[in-house]
């Protein structure tokens, strides 16, 4: 079984077969903008510009403290769960994040991801997709999970297209990202797919 150390607040590390998934602390901002640094030009093109005004939360501590803050009090919202990938020796090497949940008749969140230009191609997010997966439906609960991807982000297609998520097809203009309105292909997968094909997740990526 995956080892889970979770509270009712909201999953302080969840773990799979080579990554464990914790939330990010004031203490990491070391790793965090060395990673970060190392990957800018790798991962600008996909993100969403920082709000006008905001600080730079790569080069400055109290920024990305004031980040770690705002993470957690989506915890204790239960409107996120966002969490560091780390692999052994306590190396961080991107994150995974639940986001937007919303409760009611709808029982959905996002699924969203980047990782270490350096680490990409090791199978590390796929991993850490698949634990996120059986934290938020069978933790949470959740019935419905959507990760958003730009056509041409093929590093991150080839995520969803290992775990064989269903292709909902394209948003047209869907997210501003990095200054420009884009397309994005959206891949779902539902509890039921989940129960269906859980033991082959599990023992592909997990176990």
């Amino acid at each position: 079984m995956v080892a889970r150390d979770v509270t009712v607040a909201g999953a302080d590390r969840l773990s799979g077969r080579r990554v464990y998934l914790r939330p990010l602390v004031v203490d990491d901002f070391a790793q965090w903008r060395e990673v970060r640094r190392r990957s800018r030009d790798w991962l600008t093109p996909w993100e969403p510009r920082p709000p006008a005004g905001a600080g730079d939360v790569v080069e400055d501590r109290r920024a990305f403290a004031s980040r770690c803050g705002a993470r957690q009090r989506e915890r204790q919202l239960g409107t996120g769960y966002g969490f560091g990938i780390f692999i052994e020796g306590g190396n961080l090497v991107g994150e995974v994040n639940l986001s937007s949940i919303q409760r009611g008749p709808l029982q959905s969140a996002y699924v969203g991801y980047w990782v270490d230009r350096a680490q990409a191609g090791r199978g590390y997010v796929p991993e850490a997709v698949v634990v996120v997966f059986r934290y938020a439906f069978e933790d949470l609960n959740l019935h419905r999970l959507q990760i958003s991807i730009i056509p041409r982000n093929r590093p991150s297609r080839r995520v969803a297209e290992k775990l064989g998520l269903r292709d909902e097809g394209v948003a047209v203009r869907y997210l501003e990202i990095n200054g420009r309105w884009e397309d994005h292909i959206r891949y779902a997968i539902t509890a039921e797919e989940w129960w269906e094909r859980r033991a082959d997740y599990l023992r592909d990526w997990v176990l």
